[in-house]
């Protein structure tokens, strides 16, 4: 029960990465905020999840659906001790053939996303006496994936952000840090894949990424996850966690 007593919110919780920590955050003993963009999934995967969990719809590129998750975050469960910054998307696309509007909508929700939920956290949790940040980066930030630049500067923005956040709160006793996953198996790869003229290249592409010829599991990264909320991570901050089968010291020809 490594979260016992402690209050989480998890954005992007419906599916992915961010179900899989709502879920292990709650076997912990964490009450658990799943927030989502979808709505009826963060709602459905809460119900699943019991008593402790709480379904709320937010675009956190919206400072009010924010600040109104942050309040009912608040109302439910009384405090709010750990917030994971997981909310986001990817897209194909370079700097030619990136839409401006698809680049100004993926950096709102990646990057400003993230901002307005740790504006409206940080107070809380300084008033609290601490708390622990937790943003989702991306090994390409160190190993750039073709065709994916839209995404790949987001990432960018994100792991600055977090040191400088770590920089700013660490004598608020307020611990940022992000985890930097490798391609996981998760219903975005699925959509990618029920599109693909060839799925099974298309898969094996994707296994490709990793040294480990495979994709990580969603279970898989949120481990990592739970080494940051939790107090074993209590001397880490400004810390990013890789956890990418190898991705980020492999050869990414593939986009």
């Amino acid at each position: 029960m490594e979260l016992k007593g402690k209050v989480c919110i998890v954005t992007g919780g419906a599916s992915g990465i961010g179900h899989a920590v709502a879920n292990l955050f709650v076997r912990q003993g964490a009450a658990v905020v799943v927030a989502d963009v979808n709505r009826d999934g963060a709602l459905a995967a809460a119900q699943k999840l019991g008593a402790s969990a709480l379904g709320v719809g937010c675009d956190v590129s919206s400072a009010a659906d924010v600040a109104g998750m942050v309040a009912q975050a608040l109302a439910a469960f009384g405090r709010v001790d750990v917030l994971v910054n997981n909310a986001g998307f990817g897209m194909t696309g370079n700097v030619v053939t990136t839409p401006e509007e698809q680049w100004d909508r993926l950096m709102a929700v990646n990057v400003k996303g993230m901002f307005l939920c740790a504006k409206h956290v940080v107070p809380v949790m300084k008033a609290q006496g601490g708390g622990s940040i937790i943003n989702t980066t991306s090994y390409t930030v160190t190993s750039a994936i073709a065709d994916r630049t839209a995404y790949v500067a987001s990432k960018g923005a994100i792991t600055a952000l977090t040191k400088a956040m770590a920089m700013d709160h660490a004598r608020d006793g307020i611990r940022v840090n992000a985890v930097a996953p490798g391609t996981v198996d998760s219903p975005y790869i699925e959509r990618i894949l029920s599109v693909a003229p060839d799925p099974a290249s298309r898969r094996a592409e994707f296994n490709a990424r990793a040294v480990m010829n495979r994709m990580g599991q969603p279970d898989e990264i949120a481990e990592a996850f739970l080494f940051l909320a939790s107090d074993r991570s209590r001397f880490a901050t400004g810390s990013i966690v890789t956890v990418d089968g190898g991705s980020s010291i492999g050869n990414h020809l593939v986009a």
